[in-house]
């Protein structure tokens, strides 16, 4: 995608916009992640919402600033494939179809994409693997009821989708001490994501190994290593609700309003773990 227009493009596209609504479009992506902002083979077209969509229309403004363009959608909303409020001024994406550009197969309201969404893990035993499910419900029934306060504690995990294709992980929870090592329990692998992508109306996310290195000014910075790209069918969007799915198995998240909000109550106590060995060290 180019969102660079030339100064006679982008006025046009001003009024363009103008005539579908007063409301303020954010900024366009723009590359990150060192991938290029339209994945090889994606057939999306990119712009912003207009007014006259409706249940069976959707008016998109190209990113190009041409002209609306209206899209038959009375197919793919039967076939749930209408993502979000697709709001005048957001930016959406449509796919068409193949015999007819005109029809929309697949439509999402980006904007509504990107946010804050997670969720809910438990931990497991530390010897889980060697166990089995009944042994393992024992050990867990078997353990005092303060511990299990102190340990066994849901964490949200998840990421964050910004602007500019960037992505943020979401999950982790500083837990540096002695009482980490006596803890009972672990939670599983959390996933280092740095971008997203759209490709023919699937969610691509992008994550890797993070290495601490130094950058060519002998500045602190993080390498990712072994990157990858996991393709997720978007199932449901809509409000604060969002399911993806892959190979056959489908994921809740649930929105988020700000980063101070995840892992409340796990930063909580990790906090309180972290004041308790500090006292613990000057004994």
């Amino acid at each position: 995608m180019n969102f660079k227009l030339s100064a006679i493009t982008a006025l046009l596209a001003v009024f363009a916009l103008a005539a579908c609504s007063s409301k303020k479009a954010e900024p366009t992506p723009t590359t990150a992640n060192n991938l290029p902002e339209r994945m090889k083979g994606d057939r999306t077209v990119y712009g912003l919402a207009c007014e006259g969509c409706s249940d069976s229309v959707i008016v998109l403004l190209p990113e190009d600033g041409s002209d609306p363009i209206r899209y038959n959608c009375v197919q793919a909303r039967r076939n749930h494939k209408v993502q979000g409020k697709m709001k005048i001024g957001d930016w959406i994406g449509i796919v068409p179809n193949a015999d007819n550009s005109r029809i929309a197969d697949f439509a999402v309201d980006l904007d509504d994409l990107k946010g804050i969404w997670c969720y809910v893990v438990m931990p497991k035993l530390k010897d889980a693997d060697t166990m089995s499910r009944s042994a393992q419900a024992h050990a867990i029934a078997a353990m005092p009821d303060s511990v299990k306060k102190t340990y066994m504690i849901p964490r949200e995990y998840g990421f964050y989708l910004k602007r500019q294709w960037v992505c943020q992980s979401l999950g982790y929870v500083g837990t540096q001490n002695s009482f980490e090592d006596e803890s009972p329990v672990v939670y599983p692998p959390l996933s280092y994501f740095t971008g997203w992508r759209i490709w023919n109306g699937k969610l691509i996310t992008i994550s890797g190994v993070p290495v601490m290195g130094k950058d060519e000014n002998g500045q602190s910075a993080i390498t990712i290593k072994n990157e990858r790209q996991d393709t997720c069918d978007i199932d449901y969007l809509m409000g604060d609700s969002l399911v993806l799915s892959s190979e056959g198995i489908s994921r809740s998240y649930y929105r988020k309003n700000s980063l101070d909000e995840v892992n409340k109550k796990a930063r909580t106590i990790a906090a309180r773990l972290s004041e308790k060995a500090k006292k613990e060290a000057v004994k």
